[in-house]
């Protein structure tokens, strides 16, 4: 019998400057990937939403407390003292491991309102306090130009931030740099950075699905397994650039979409989160897992890959400026599904708000009460 647990424990184990993170702040995920070596793991309003409907049994009374206890919110105050609530309780699932690594892992990164993100001064104030509640807190903003301005500030406050909504070697590089600037504000007024933890994520399997939507709309013909590797040849330039200028920000992939998404990058310094289906995915695949980081992406696929415009956007490091980050055709679909996932938990809230449950009925079997439930959750994301 095998010493590891899956793929991702063995790469968890045999090369362990390659954190593997879960993708999720429930439970059942949680403790899956503790006992398969993580050392971090992910929080935004759609994870939440998620959480929320796997764990109804926990949550529901909660909200409706939460409600109660607050009769004149609305139903977005509610939604983020959920946010908060969950976002605190599970990090300290994390907590051993951001002790015993002095705060270099075991980090739960949880998201600002995605709402936010042309007002720097926003996310700076919600990002302090999201920061607040707990010691191992990592404070999620989008890579925008007014994103990296409040990167900038809340890292010479203190906070270790994680870049999100990312797809481009351009941002990761502005990202670290504002991070840079942060910590060199810190250090010259003698505050300690010691313990601070920058991430920069790359959402590659978005960076691909980006390429991939870009050709539809255009009618471009490409070798289609190209398109696969898209998001690797990004984060792999950006790795380049990272080590060679050694930048404090640590890189981390996200968005998986295939299986290079995951063994392309093992034996780098740098984070991979994972959801919980590609976990078990990746656990019980045959891939070898070996090092990779510095095998390039092969020239035939790069060839085609550059007759895309998009393409030198999101490789060139001077492909685009702060400015056009938002107008980028990745940065415009997921932060559209983000806003709409944070849409979808007020929704939620709102219809425990609108109907308030009824009192259980005293003979209804166990059965026929979470039939119950289930129909009235049922109910409540149709308002």
């Amino acid at each position: 019998m095998s010493e590891y647990l899956g793929k991702l424990h063995e790469t968890a184990i045999r090369f362990p400057d390659t954190d593997i993170w879960m993708d999720s702040c429930g439970e059942e995920e949680l403790n899956y990937g503790l006992e398969r070596g993580i050392v971090g793991a992910t929080s935004n309003p759609i994870i939440v939403g998620s959480v929320i409907k796997n764990e109804l049994a926990t949550w529901e009374p909660r909200i409706c407390a939460l409600i109660d206890e607050n009769p004149e919110a609305d139903e977005d105050e509610i939604a983020w003292k959920l946010i908060d609530e969950i976002g605190a309780l599970r990090s300290k699932k994390l907590l051993p491991i951001f002790r015993e690594f002095q705060g270099k892992k075991g980090r739960l990164s949880i998201q600002t309102n995605a709402k936010y993100y042309r007002n720097t001064g926003k996310m700076v104030k919600q990002a302090l306090h999201l920061n607040s509640l707990g010691e191992n807190m990592q404070i999620k903003m989008p890579a925008c130009e007014a994103g990296i301005a409040a990167m900038e500030e809340v890292t010479y406050q203190g906070v270790s931030i994680n870049a999100t909504v990312s797809f481009t070697v351009a941002q990761a590089v502005c990202v670290a740099e504002a991070v840079e600037r942060g910590l060199k504000r810190r250090k010259a007024e003698g505050l300690p950075v010691d313990q601070m933890a920058p991430i920069c994520t790359i959402m590659i399997g978005r960076t691909d699905d980006w390429m991939k939507e870009y050709i539809k709309k255009t009618g471009i013909v490409i070798e289609p397994e190209a398109l696969e590797w898209a998001g690797v040849a990004v984060m792999k330039e950006a790795y380049r650039i990272f080590r060679e200028r050694g930048y404090a920000t640590r890189l981390l992939t996200a968005a998986n979409r295939n299986q290079y998404h995951w063994s392309e990058f093992i034996g780098g310094d740098l984070a991979q989160t994972i959801n919980y289906s590609w976990h078990k995915r990746l656990n019980a695949c045959q891939v070898e897992v070996k090092d990779r980081i510095h095998d390039p992406v092969k020239e035939e696929y790069l060839q085609e890959l550059n007759r895309l415009e998009e393409f030198h956007k999101a490789f060139d490091e001077k492909g685009m400026r702060p400015c056009e980050f938002e107008t980028y055709g990745a940065f415009q679909a997921t932060l559209d599904t983000f806003i709409a996932g944070y849409d979808d938990l007020c929704r939620l809230i709102r219809g425990y708000m609108i109907y308030p449950l009824p009192a259980p009925e005293p003979s209804l079997t166990k059965a026929a009460a979470a039939t119950q439930a289930e129909a009235q959750l049922k109910t409540r994301q149709q308002i």
